[in-house]
């Protein structure tokens, strides 16, 4: 997805002991309180939208957590 392009700003690009939510600017947690406003408020695809960067965000959540 198009979200994580924000990973190119880190350095390293991936670092398997690093957390994404919280460290990347599109997986901020002020992100992802406009994700969840705009999967209740928006219509349309851009709730779809909304609602896909939620579980992206859900699964970089799992990701980490679930492995390390």
């Amino acid at each position: 997805m198009l979200v994580d392009v924000d990973h190119l700003l880190a350095t390293p690009m991936f670092d398997s002991h690093r957390c994404s939510i919280g460290f990347h600017p599109l997986h901020s947690y002020y992100a992802i309180v406009v994700y969840a406003l705009g999967s209740i408020f928006l219509k349309g695809d851009y709730r779809i939208i909304s609602v896909g960067l939620l579980f992206h965000m859900l699964t970089d959540f799992q990701d980490y957590y679930c492995w390390n």
